[in-house]
């Protein structure tokens, strides 16, 4: 079975929508391991990851029969669960995203952005890079995800977590702003 092939997924989904374990089963096995790593990003730990997949997987599961086989499959699961992560985030931390000052993109100097062009030119590992995003707080870890991971716009982070554009400008400038200085607490000046 390939997730490429159209009439393979036809035959999972078909299954998956009759309820049977086995193809159940099979669509779990062959996406785990991609889907685990979109939890990863809006989690804190490999634990809360594996909680959101599981439930990210009964959403998949109960929306099967919505899926009308014309793009990816897996792009498909990758959106309900993004959403149904973010509908944990909120409940869970009950985050306000809008908490924090709209005025903040203008109090600091932004190289982020070359600095994150710099982390990226480093020899960090994608796996510590990724532990680097998990201790963003839930507010930033999510916008930056949403913007640099989902390439999301502004305006459909905004609507998505009903706030405004400035709002995810400020909180994304505040999240690229706290991962260069955990990247340089941790493993020392970027520009050496």
């Amino acid at each position: 079975m390939d997730l490429k092939n159209r009439e393979d997924v036809r035959k999972i989904v078909q299954g998956c929508v009759r309820g049977d374990r086995n193809s159940q089963h099979l669509l779990y096995k062959m996406t785990y391991g991609k889907m685990l790593g979109v939890c990863m990003r809006y989690s804190s730990d490999i634990n809360e990851a594996k909680d959101l997949l599981h439930d990210g997987y009964l959403k998949v599961f109960e929306k099967i029969s919505t899926f009308k086989n014309t793009g990816h499959i897996e792009s498909w699961m990758k959106t309900l669960i993004v959403n149904n992560n973010l509908d944990y985030i909120k409940s869970k931390n009950k985050i306000n995203f809008n908490e924090y000052s709209e005025n903040f993109i203008d109090n600091i100097k932004d190289d982020t952005d070359e600095v994150l062009e710099q982390i990226n030119e480093t020899d960090i590992s994608a796996e510590r890079l990724v532990e680097l995003i998990q201790e963003l707080s839930p507010v930033y870890r999510t916008i930056f995800n949403l913007y640099y991971i989902e390439d999301l716009s502004h305006k459909e982070i905004a609507e998505m977590l009903n706030i405004s554009i400035g709002t995810s400008k400020s909180n994304l400038a505040r999240a690229k702003n706290n991962l260069k200085n955990l990247y340089i607490q941790k493993y020392g000046n970027i520009y050496e």
